[in-house]
């Protein structure tokens, strides 16, 4: 599965799983550390730890892999790495503070 491929995936899984405000960005030409980021709020603690695993669940069906994950625990702010796509899964109050839509269509 290439990385558009992995985006889609988990866009679709985030959409089927009631994530709103889904957001891909194609970074490729901006950092070398992704091909994508996906982008997704959930209105709870809760909720944004259960797209996080959902997430992951769907790529490593499809044969993904995750590379690391980070903020699980508190899960404000869930980061999965599944190699050249990276998802954000935010809580309202973090996406509006950190606000990554803007910061990665300006570079």
């Amino acid at each position: 599965m290439n990385s558009n491929e992995t985006a889609d995936l988990i866009c679709k899984t985030l959409e089927d799983k009631k994530a709103y405000d889904i957001i891909k960005i194609d970074v490729k030409d901006k950092t070398i550390i992704a091909d994508y980021f996906v982008i997704a709020s959930g209105k709870t603690s809760r909720a944004v730890k259960a797209l996080a695993d959902y997430a992951i669940e769907a790529v490593e069906k499809a044969g993904g892999e995750v590379r690391r994950k980070e903020g699980m625990e508190d899960a404000r702010w869930a980061v999965v790495d599944f190699g050249d796509v990276i998802l954000h899964v935010f809580n309202d109050e973090t996406r509006l503070f950190y606000h990554l839509e803007r910061l990665w269509s300006q570079t």
